[in-house]
């Protein structure tokens, strides 16, 4: 068994050291300086030696106390800092996260079943809405946003910058042939999504393809269904290059040029100021920062 004193007696130790008084140690410490002062001799009975020489109304250290008091002050310090961990929240219950359709169904649905492996603690409730979430008034408490990743009253993490190109079907046919260069979308049918229209014109104009009309073909409300309606062969669909690159890699999708049109969005994970210290979403932001850097599997 380990010859330890009582703990009473090292915080009175240590507090009247610190203060070179009772009286101020009794203070900080809510009990009278005759009880610090019994505290005291207790602690050196206990220790066989003298910690401290009066001087005047000061209580100075001997030497000997003044080499005890570092391992005391060492001590209680590690013992306060593993307290204050076992009191600290941890991460567990539910995490409810908005998404938009484009980030939600391409890219982030088919990784969080490794998050949830990893994490079986904590459940995430996944909505994808192309709404702008309101913290204050719903139970989101984070989400993926799309923009420049300046929003009042909330903190950001940007993902991934946008990087757009037409992808469409490995069985698509303009004519008899798949489109080689980008003049032949003038002849192809081209997918829209109606929240994001002018994006084919934008990566028209920047390949250099004018004299056709860029805002014919069928429209969707979400960039999901776009891309379901180009993997089912029915046009060419432009998406950011990031989020499809599951589908390239399954060979659902190909791209069909190697001509990409930069944004100045990103895709960016927000949540209000003030919660950085929450456990929930600080797990899932250091997976969610660390998958997007991890290299396709």
């Amino acid at each position: 068994m380990r010859r330890l004193p009582p703990l009473n007696t090292l915080r009175s130790f240590e507090a009247a050291a610190r203060h070179a008084s009772f009286q101020r140690a009794a203070k900080e410490l809510h009990v009278t300086a005759s009880a610090v002062s019994h505290q005291i001799k207790a602690l050196e009975k206990f220790l066989d030696v003298a910690l401290f020489r009066r001087d005047g109304r000061q209580v100075l250290l001997t030497r000997e106390g003044e080499n005890y008091l570092l391992a005391v002050r060492e001590g209680l310090n590690l013992i306060a800092a593993a307290t204050e961990r076992m009191h600290a929240p941890r991460p567990g219950g539910v995490l409810t996260l908005s998404v938009a359709p484009s980030f939600a169904s391409p890219w982030l649905a088919p990784r969080l079943a490794g998050f949830q492996l990893e994490h079986p603690e904590l459940e995430v409730r996944l909505t994808s809405s192309i709404d702008r979430v309101d913290f204050a008034k719903s139970d989101v408490d984070a989400a993926v946003r799309y923009g420049a990743g300046h929003w009042p009253g909330l903190r950001s993490h940007r993902l991934f910058a946008e990087e757009l190109i037409p992808v469409a079907s490995p069985q698509l046919r303009v004519g008899k042939h798949r489109p080689r260069k980008p003049s032949d979308l003038r002849q192809a049918t081209l997918l829209h999504v109606i929240p994001r229209l002018g994006e084919w014109r934008m990566w028209l104009a920047a390949a250099g393809v004018d004299n056709t009309d860029a805002e014919r073909g069928p429209k969707f409300h979400s960039t999901p269904l776009a891309l379901e309606a180009a993997i089912a062969g029915h046009g060419v669909a432009i998406a950011d290059r990031g989020l499809i690159a599951d589908h390239i890699r399954n060979g659902r999708l190909i791209a069909l040029f190697d001509i990409v049109l930069p944004t100045e969005f990103a895709y960016y994970l927000v949540y209000p100021q003030g919660r950085e210290d929450d456990p929930n979403i600080g797990i899932f932001r250091q997976w969610l920062l660390a998958e997007v850097v991890r290299p396709a599997a």
